[in-house]
């Protein structure tokens, strides 16, 4: 039984880490020309608009996630 949990959830991860690269392959990468457009004209042309849903989720994770007390002097 455990190992077949254990099988089924390593089947997942690998999943998911897939499914992730092939998402962050999709994404435009920046050459050294964008970097020099968003320089001198403060934008970059890209092929598909912003997925305002994703963004929205990603603003959420990020302020809900624990943040760690600062060190007292």
């Amino acid at each position: 039984m455990v190992t077949v949990l254990l099988s089924v959830l390593s089947v997942l991860a690998v999943a998911a880490w897939i499914a992730t690269r092939r998402r962050l392959d999709r994404r435009k990468r920046l050459d050294d020309a964008d970097i020099r457009q968003i320089e001198n004209a403060g934008w970059v042309e890209v092929d598909e608009p912003l997925d305002l849903d994703e963004a929205r989720e990603e603003e959420e994770r990020f302020w809900n996630e624990d943040w760690d007390e600062p060190e007292p002097w």
